[in-house]
């Protein structure tokens, strides 16, 4: 009985030393964790302060994300204008808006999602080459601005793309059903037609051509003139003249 009080005496304060130096280390490893944590938000709240543009974004995804969890509570309502395809004229450079505007009367369309496309199709021009009144003048002609529009022969959506023939080119925004989507719609069809006038060395015309029919087509049924005409009423829009929208 006294060698095992003894025992004990002696092996206690060992087993404490050991528990002691577990909850250290546990503290060391926490307390870096969250040292680690503080500086990525540091980090995180420098970088939005750098670049406020940033702010929106992140803020939209991070709600997303939550939105797929079902995390989001009813004092966090979704904000659905902010996935609204549509922007005020105001934001608009003036020849823009005014464009915006011409459209937005000769199609009866509201004049928000028509500024909406505009602007985007003046970011795209700069990337695809494609004048960006050639763009909206395409549109125009293939679907007067209606984003639903779906031909016989399955082209639908602003641009009346060939969905079947290009489903590819939507993978990366979700797939075929994206081709009802605007400015998704709008960003495929400017792909389509920018590869078609390169294909056919850079003509407009023979691009045009191509847009509308590939390969196969001999007459165009004055699509092209319609097109290019269109394109010349929104170059004078642009430049302020006064063009009828009747």
């Amino acid at each position: 009985m006294l060698i095992t009080m003894l025992n004990t005496e002696v092996q206690e304060p060992a087993w404490r030393a050991r528990c002691r130096g577990v909850v250290a280390k546990l503290v060391l490893l926490i307390h870096r964790g969250l040292a680690v944590v503080g500086l990525l938000v540091a980090v995180l709240v420098f970088l939005l302060w750098l670049q406020p543009q940033w702010l929106l974004p992140s803020e939209q995804h991070l709600a997303a994300w939550l939105r797929e969890r079902n995390v989001l509570m009813a004092w966090w309502p979704e904000n659905t204008a902010e996935r609204a395809t549509a922007v005020h004229l105001n934001d608009l450079p003036p020849p823009q808006a005014l464009v915006a505007n011409w459209l937005a009367r000769k199609y009866r369309v509201a004049p928000e999602p028509l500024a909406a496309l505009v602007a985007e199709a003046h970011v795209l021009a700069k990337s695809s080459k494609v004048p960006a009144h050639l763009i909206l003048a395409v549109i125009a002609t293939e679907s007067s601005f209606h984003p639903y529009v779906q031909s016989h022969a399955g082209a639908q959506g602003l641009m009346q793309v060939m969905t079947g023939v290009h489903a590819q080119r939507y993978e990366a925004y979700g797939g075929r059903l994206a081709a009802f989507d605007p400015l998704t719609n709008l960003r495929v069809g400017v792909a389509v037609l920018s590869d078609a006038i390169k294909m056919r060395g850079g003509s407009l015309e023979d691009g045009l051509k191509f847009y509308l029919g590939g390969y196969a087509l001999t007459e165009d049924g004055g699509y092209v003139a319609k097109v290019l005409a269109e394109k010349e009423r929104l170059d004078a829009v642009a430049a302020g003249q006064r063009v009828p929208a009747d």
